[in-house]
């Protein structure tokens, strides 16, 4: 996983992140979650980033035992490692191979095959994005546009439960959301111009940080 953001946003970011997530990958602490653990400068404020601030707690609590964590496994690669261990594709070294042996040889790559396409493919690689969506005034209604960003449905998207209401001048406040998207479904793209279609709400839409996960 890799970060670009400056400190400030990223806390936002994966507070939003960690709300809906125990780890960064998987259902327990990797080495991944050491490295966004060893980015952050200082342990999150809990009455402001109260997801953030419980991960944080939870992985200080590990001691000298986080910079020994391990990476996460994908599950489909490491089964299909395993079988490349059990699996004798190629039978006997002995040069004087019969017909039994190529029989029983052609028969474990069929078996060897049939298993990895019943798998299916690995996991999906997704991305976590957020959104500021800046309204045309202070008189817009800041939940009524959350609520109609929310009702924007793909397959792949997963919308935070909140969003978070962030000053921008002279009483004007935007809507900063995270969305968490499957790559190859759906396109950031695709998304600020739906929301652009707000056209009577929505004055403009930036990514502020795009992280993949």
């Amino acid at each position: 996983m890799s970060v670009s953001v400056p400190a400030a946003t990223l806390n936002i970011v994966l507070n939003g992140f960690f709300e809906d997530n125990s780890f960064v990958s998987g259902a327990e602490a990797t080495a991944a979650d050491a490295e966004i653990f060893n980015a952050l400068t200082a342990a999150p404020e809990a009455s402001v980033f109260p997801h953030l601030a419980r991960w944080h707690k939870h992985i200080t609590s590990k001691g000298d035992a986080i910079n020994s964590l391990k990476a996460a496994e994908a599950p489909v690669a490491a089964a299909a490692a395993e079988e490349d261990d059990d699996i004798d594709l190629f039978g006997s070294d002995d040069e004087d191979v019969d017909e039994e042996a190529e029989k029983l040889k052609a028969q474990r790559l069929a078996e060897y095959k049939a298993k990895k396409e019943a798998k299916g493919p690995g996991p999906a690689a997704k991305s976590m994005i957020t959104f500021e969506v800046k309204p045309w005034g202070e008189e817009t209604d800041l939940d009524e546009l959350e609520q109609m960003i929310k009702g924007i449905e793909m397959d792949g998207l997963v919308w935070a439960q909140k969003g978070q209401r962030i000053p921008v001048a002279f009483g004007i406040k935007k809507i900063q959301i995270n969305a968490t998207v499957e790559d190859a479904k759906v396109s950031t793209d695709d998304l600020s111009d739906l929301m652009m279609e707000f056209e009577d709400h929505v004055q403009s839409v930036d990514i502020a940080a795009f992280m993949k996960l």
